[in-house]
């Protein structure tokens, strides 16, 4: 299928107060069909957020630039396109779930102002017809009595409502592809299934690809067909959803996956299955160095891992992984 969004050779760099600079994304590639869900996944750090800010035109000018690379959506180059054009295709074309809905919600306005500013600026609606429109995508979201939450507050809201609010926004102007930046943080287990439930419904109704970034790989098998798997600003990994989860290949991947807890273990024997990733996500003074990043914190690091970047190859039919254990393997 052709791609929707495409993604090559995205690197992020960011000026230090040192005054040396960090690439915080390095040569990222991956595209998205519509109607597809893309999951990115790794920890905290690794440059999810950044990929994202990246994709809407949201990189802080300074410290921060896209070095290189190409993202075209629908074939039209977004990095080389004018700010005017860009402010035009954010928010309509392409929208954002910021992962904290009460930090990103302005608490001085209404929920029906902030939901119909959106389409006032990019469809020219009228202040009536866009406070209809708010009122329509409340009830579109699951928020009971809509026409009355429309005049509210954020602060009047649950997390729960608020993240709800939060969907509606992004998705009034039915963009192509949405991207969802941890839309479940801090919710409890029973709204995170609501949430995710009501993303894969309007989905189905507009047809939206969708990036959902994650540190949660329950999440990812939930959610998405596709997966690629982030380390220290690197894609390390690329691949089906289930063969990702049955037959991952990084060894990065295989600690993020055996992190997560089997339900089907005795609680006798759950501390026996989980384990844990030794060391941390190195500092973004440390990104862009030599060698692999994540042999530091790998048991089965060789001597040119600490040297030399592997490149990525295809290890299987459409699996992708940057590993020299699978580059040099017969």
């Amino acid at each position: 299928m052709t791609a929707l969004l495409e993604v090559n050779g995205l690197s992020v760099e960011f000026d230090l107060k040192d005054g040396t600079v960090s690439r915080v994304i390095n040569d990222l590639n991956f595209s998205l069909t519509a109607g597809q869900t893309l999951g990115i996944v790794g920890e905290s750090g690794c440059g999810k957020s950044m990929t994202a800010l990246a994709i809407m035109g949201l990189v802080p000018m300074p410290p921060g630039r896209v070095a290189d690379g190409v993202i075209a959506l629908a074939g039209e180059d977004l990095l080389g396109a004018s700010e005017s054009r860009r402010r035009e295709v954010r928010g309509n074309d392409v929208s954002m779930i910021f992962q904290e809905p009460m930090t990103s919600l302005n608490p001085v306005y209404t929920i029906g102002d902030q939901i119909g500013e959106t389409v006032r600026l990019h469809q020219g609606l009228s202040r009536r017809d866009a406070r209809e429109r708010a009122v329509d995508m409340l009830r579109a979201v699951s928020i009971p009595a809509p026409e009355k939450r429309v005049d509210e507050y954020p602060h009047q809201l649950s997390g729960g409502m608020r993240q709800r609010v939060m969907i509606a926004m992004a998705l009034a102007c039915q963009p192509q592809v949405l991207i969802a930046d941890e839309p479940t943080t801090a919710l409890d287990v029973t709204v995170q299934a609501q949430i995710f439930d009501l993303l894969k419904e309007l989905q189905e109704q507009t047809s939206s690809a969708i990036i959902l970034i994650t540190h949660d790989m329950g999440a990812i098998a939930e959610m998405a067909q596709r997966v690629v798997v982030m380390y220290a600003g690197r894609k390390v990994e690329e691949a089906l959803v289930d063969e990702m989860l049955t037959n991952p290949k990084h060894p990065y991947t295989r600690g993020l996956i055996a992190c997560v807890p089997h339900l089907e273990a005795k609680p006798s024997e759950e501390r026996k299955v989980l384990t844990e990733i030794p060391g941390v996500v190195p500092s973004v003074a440390e990104l862009g160095r030599g060698g692999c990043p994540f042999a530091p914190r790998c048991a089965e690091a060789m001597d040119r891992c600490h040297d030399e970047m592997p490149p990525e190859i295809i290890a299987a039919h459409d699996h992708k992984v940057a590993c020299w254990m699978h580059v040099m393997a017969p």
